[in-house]
């Protein structure tokens, strides 16, 4: 029997020679992390998690969602990165002016300057949407840096993992570009500059907003990002590209093709439908693990090569783009 066109097949990770058309493989226990209905802070929904390796183990933060809807952000661990124990509470919940209605979608860098862990995640309230930062040594206890921009709704920002022409680099999202920033301290980021915007004139899947996934990778050609995209239909769906290690606002290739989109049910319905959405992509051996949230309710896993990544990323060299301030 031969499958509809629209099935993914996870036997098809890599479809050309060239590279030129990869496809994330779902691990075959995804979902990894379900909600816990006993527990009213997670009870509705668990998605779009950060994931680190640290000492021996897989450490999560997950944006998990009650019966109030607010968001609060849990923490679990793993051996292996599949099975997951979670703490019974979260370890960051609202608790200042600027987090009264959730803090949201959690990116965690360990930097390598600074030799700490950073939280990049989202506050929610009547006073806007601010990307926020918060710094531990022990993945548990978060010590809150504040907003770190204000005055505009702003989110889906991550921090690099190590400084760049001696200052702290950041990406962030104006819509409906993705932006990188630069700062001294942390707390001051200046020097903004659109990296990539929505391609609308190739009519498909990232027609209408682009947004920066997990922490970036660096790797001998570039800084490796993974990013998501949606269209008018608000599909969202998943795609790499690469930076210059420099300059990382310079796109050096960006294929026109993405690497994963919602096909299985627990992607396609959920409390947000036709949702595949990234937080996490850690190198794990020779592999790139994806941690990503389905449909707003369940985090997934899928996998590739890292070899085959940057054969897919690299094939689209021919595609980069210079994109030039608003």
């Amino acid at each position: 029997m031969t499958k509809p066109a629209h099935v993914f097949d996870p036997t098809a990770t890599l479809r050309n020679d060239d590279g030129s058309r990869l496809m994330l493989q779902r691990h075959p226990q995804s979902p990894v992390l379900y909600p816990n209905p006993l527990h009213r802070w997670e009870a509705m929904n668990v998605f779009n998690a950060a994931v680190v390796q640290h000492a021996g183990l897989f450490h999560m933060h997950f944006r998990a969602q009650g019966v109030d809807f607010i968001s609060s952000i849990g923490y679990a661990v793993s051996s292996d990165g599949v099975n997951w124990n979670k703490l019974e509470h979260p370890v960051l919940y609202p608790q200042e002016d600027y987090e009264t209605r959730g803090v949201e979608d959690p990116r965690v860098t360990w930097h390598e300057d600074d030799q700490c862990f950073y939280m990049a995640y989202t506050a929610y309230s009547p006073q806007g949407i601010m990307p926020c930062l918060a710094k531990s040594h022990n993945l548990i206890q978060w010590e809150r840096l504040g907003p770190v921009i204000r005055g505009e709704d702003n989110k889906d920002h991550v921090v690099f993992p190590r400084k760049i022409g001696g200052r702290y680099v950041m990406f962030h999202r104006r819509p409906p570009n993705i932006w990188v920033a630069f700062s001294d301290d942390l707390l001051t980021w200046t020097d903004d500059r659109v990296v990539m915007g929505p391609r609308p004139d190739l009519g498909g899947w990232d027609e209408k907003r682009v947004g920066a996934g997990g922490v970036p990778i660096e790797t001998p050609h570039g800084w490796l990002i993974l990013y998501h995209a949606y269209d008018n239909q608000h599909v969202y769906r998943l795609s790499a590209a690469l930076l210059d290690l420099d300059d990382p606002s310079k796109v050096l290739s960006r294929p026109q093709g993405f690497l994963m989109e919602p096909a299985e049910t627990w992607e396609i319905r959920g409390d947000v439908p036709n949702v595949c959405f990234s937080c996490a992509n850690p190198l794990v051996e020779s592999q790139v693990w994806v941690y990503y949230g389905g449909a707003d309710r369940v985090v997934g896993l899928a996998t590739c090569k890292y070899d085959d990544l940057l054969t897919f990323v690299l094939a689209g060299r021919g595609e980069a783009e210079t994109v030039v301030l608003p």
